[in-house]
């Protein structure tokens, strides 16, 4: 796991030429960051911090950020919100995709005054029957949930029922908490991964998992383990080259990946949709989608998975949407001729 240390800060700051003091604004996403450290007093005149996509627990460390307007903590593993009463300028805080069940700890918040956008999507507190409702009564200074502006009567319904919900969240909380318990004691990270081939993982990702943070973690301490036995090992396999396109140019079908597909039409024959079953623990950083006029290419874990159209498609209009709790990415893409031959093309490996 990685720490925040100036060396790392300083390499960040290259647009503010490598000066800490002043900095305004700081991405220290996909870090692989455990801890937030260091930064309120090296860095106390920022106002935007990006810490995404890392392995955070906690939201610890950040008080003294006076200036702070605007947090993003998407992906990473904390479970309650806590420690912001301080930062007074705060104006927009995105937690989301991380695994908040404690949703009372939402009133930590109440006295940022000038918070006016919160993000909790992807968290288990979503689930929660009212958790909208229970949010807008505690946060009456709140003007936007989840990118969804709250009205006035959904402030008067929320008021209206606020100690009937307090008591509905409180027991689907306490009903969440029990579930936390039981994985964190049915979590046992193998202790034979000293003897696994790091060479060869594909036994790891394939393994059915719950999404919790302790998965998530094992994700990464995996990712570093297989990097380090193939450094010890000295293995240098040399990295088959993927032919993705023809002599002529034209793209060619590749799955790389060796992951199972579907590439089908909508009822109304307008867009195909391409769907893909990733691995159900697989972050979502280590995906990427590109969508050309005659091919759709999808990186997973670096590896690809490239399929020719047999039309023409709007690439500026093509979608790409991955369920929070599912393996399943889909890609859907408008057609340029909305007339077509019925198409159904499929592959399992």
């Amino acid at each position: 796991m990685t720490t925040i240390t100036e060396d790392l800060v300083r390499r960040r700051a290259e647009h503010n030429d490598g000066q800490i003091g002043t900095l305004e604004e700081l991405s220290l996403h996909q870090q692989q960051i455990i801890k937030i450290d260091h930064l309120q007093n090296w860095c106390k005149d920022l106002k935007i911090l990006f810490l995404q996509s890392n392995v955070i627990s906690r939201i610890e460390n950040l008080n003294k950020l006076k200036k702070l307007e605007y947090l993003n903590l998407a992906l990473n593993n904390i479970e309650r919100i806590e420690n912001l009463d301080m930062c007074e300028s705060l104006q927009k805080l995105d937690l989301t995709l991380n695994f908040v069940g404690e949703l009372t700890s939402v009133i930590s918040l109440k006295n940022n005054r000038n918070l006016k956008e919160l993000y909790l999507m992807g968290n288990p507190c979503c689930k929660y029957e009212k958790y909208r409702e229970y949010v807008i009564a505690a946060l009456p200074h709140l003007m936007v949930l989840d990118g969804i502006e709250i009205s006035h009567s959904d402030r008067i319904i929320a008021n209206r029922d606020r100690h009937e919900n307090h008591f509905r969240i409180i027991e689907q909380q306490d009903e969440y908490g029990e579930k936390r318990k039981s994985e964190k004691r049915n979590m046992n990270i193998s202790k034979e991964d000293n003897n696994v081939d790091y060479t060869d993982d594909t036994g790891f990702w394939n393994e059915m998992s719950d999404n919790t943070p302790e998965t998530r973690l094992a994700m990464i301490q995996h990712c570093r383990k297989s990097k380090e036995n193939v450094v010890d090992l000295g293995v240098s396999k040399p990295k088959r080259e993927v032919k993705l396109f023809k002599k002529d140019g034209l793209p060619m079908n590749v799955n790389e990946a060796k992951i199972p597909f579907t590439l089908t039409e909508d009822e109304d024959r307008k867009n195909f949709i391409l769907t893909v079953e990733v691995y159900k623990h697989l972050d979502t950083s280590l995906l990427d989608v590109d969508v050309q006029p005659w091919f759709v290419r999808v990186l997973i874990k670096g590896k690809v998975l490239q399929l020719v159209l047999p039309e023409e498609v709007h690439p500026d209009q093509s979608k790409a949407q991955r369920g929070i709790s599912s393996k399943r990415l889909t890609i859907t893409m408008p057609k340029v001729n909305m007339i077509s031959r019925k198409l159904t093309l499929s592959l399992s490996c």
